[in-house]
């Protein structure tokens, strides 16, 4: 079978450790919430967003109901866009730093070198994306990543969401890869027609689903399915 066209990533638990999203990305977006509101609440975007949180949560005051969703870790895409603008006032402070699994950007760079198209689709938002690749501790990795979706592509635990992503894509289902650590949501790509691997690293825990093929980072991916090899750098 000929390589995939097309790599499709996931970020929490698949390119970053869920310790830096559980425990970096979360408390900093909670801690600074009340404050950013407070100030920006004039602002276009925010004032857009704020509205899509009283339209959801009728009846309850916006910065409850945000708090709320954080306790839950909901993933509503007006919480997610807010918290991604917070993080990018972080980020452009040099107050955080994007964690990127280490065997992740030479992968990147080989694909994308390889003519690989390379895309991400996450639960957090397209500017959350581009912050975390933008700023990470390996530079500046967006040149590489060609398209990015988040839920407002629908969400992804549903087929449905894979059939418009690689629809946007320009492709074939069955000529794209999905990267991701969660089961389900590989089900759903699957089921859409995409291929899949599950990252399985041991930092995340993550419980390894036998129906996809197990990957413990992408030089294993790169292996399976005839892709460039990364060059790692010790």
């Amino acid at each position: 079978m000929l390589p995939p066209r097309i790599v499709l990533t996931d970020v929490e638990g698949t390119t970053t450790p869920i310790a830096f999203v559980r425990d970096v990305l979360f408390p900093f977006a909670r801690a600074r919430l009340a404050d950013f509101l407070a100030g920006h609440a004039a602002d276009p975007a925010v004032a857009a967003e704020l509205a899509e949180v009283a339209r959801l949560a009728a009846g309850q005051a916006p910065l409850a109901a945000l708090l709320g969703w954080m306790d839950q870790d909901a993933k509503v895409t007006p919480l997610k866009a807010l918290q991604g603008l917070i993080w990018a006032e972080g980020y452009r402070e040099g107050a955080i730093k994007g964690a990127i699994y280490p065997d992740v950007p030479p992968a990147l760079r080989a694909w994308s070198a390889a003519g690989i198209g390379l895309a991400v689709y996450s639960s957090g938002s397209v500017e959350a994306q581009r912050l975390i690749f933008g700023y990470s501790e390996a530079g500046d990795l967006t040149p590489l990543l060609g398209f990015y979706f988040d839920t407002r592509v629908g969400p992804k635990r549903e087929a449905a969401s894979y059939t418009r992503v690689a629809g946007e894509l320009g492709a074939a289902p069955g000529d794209v890869l999905f990267l991701s650590d969660v089961v389900a949501e590989l089900d759903a790509a699957a089921q859409a027609g995409m291929r899949t691997a599950q990252l399985v690293r041991p930092q995340d825990g993550t419980v390894a689903g036998p129906q996809h093929t197990i990957a413990t980072d992408f030089v294993a991916v790169a292996r399976e399915y005839g892709l460039a090899a990364p060059i790692l750098v010790p």
